[in-house]
Order: structure tokens, then sequence, then C-alpha cells
């Protein structure tokens, strides 16, 4: 048996708007387009992508399932993000090496530290 990991799903009430975000967030490319889902990855052919898929519910608890990046410089991207429209967010996580924050519609990530450090 072989599974190949194709993309994350993300469920969005405004699948275009936070597709766009995570495109200047990433610097990933739109590989697929419609008013219902978009569809994102680090280059055209190159799995796995996020895809951003319309719906109307609203998000009001914590994800069960998050991203985790690491950036070069932690500092510099988590200001990055922030000037972009993420916000910190607070979900029990204490002290940590790490920053959660979220994107626009509230989805929590993680910008942890540099493997330099």
């Amino acid at each position: 048996m072989c599974l190949e990991w194709e993309q994350v799903v993300v469920h969005s009430k405004d699948p275009v708007s936070l597709a766009m975000w995570w495109v200047k967030a990433l610097g990933w490319v739109v590989v697929d387009s419609s008013e219902e889902e978009v569809e994102i990855r680090r280059e055209a052919d190159l799995t796995p992508g996020l895809i951003f898929v319309h719906l109307d519910e609203r998000k009001d608890h914590k994800n069960r399932l998050h991203l985790d990046f690491r950036p070069d410089d932690q500092r510099e991207e988590v200001a990055r993000l922030l000037v972009l429209g993420a916000r910190h967010v607070d979900v029990g996580q204490g002290e940590q090496s790490w920053v959660v924050l979220c994107d626009p519609e509230g989805n929590e990530f993680c910008v942890l530290s540099s493997r330099h450090n």
C-alpha cells in the first residue's frame, strides 16, 4: 500500500481571501481557483498543498490539527506575519520556544525557533 500526501484541507468562510493571505505568507503559488475553493502549493507540481474550501460555519474552537513552520529567524518572521494580518493567540501553550499565531480566519499555526540557534 502506498499513500501520497496530496494536500491539507482548510475550511473557510472566504476561501479566495484566505488562500491569498497564505500565498503572501508562504510565497506559494495558486494552482487551481474558483469561488468555492483555491489550492496553493510551493510549486505548481509539488505536493502537498493547501486547499481552501468554502464552509459557512464559523470557527469557534481550537484547531485539532495545525501547521508548524520553522523560519531562519523566528522574531523576523513573526513580525512579518503580524504585518500581513496574523494575530497572536493563546491556546494554553504557556511559555514556549514557539510562537502561536492565527491567520485572518482564526486558524492557529506555530512559528518555531530556528534550527540554527
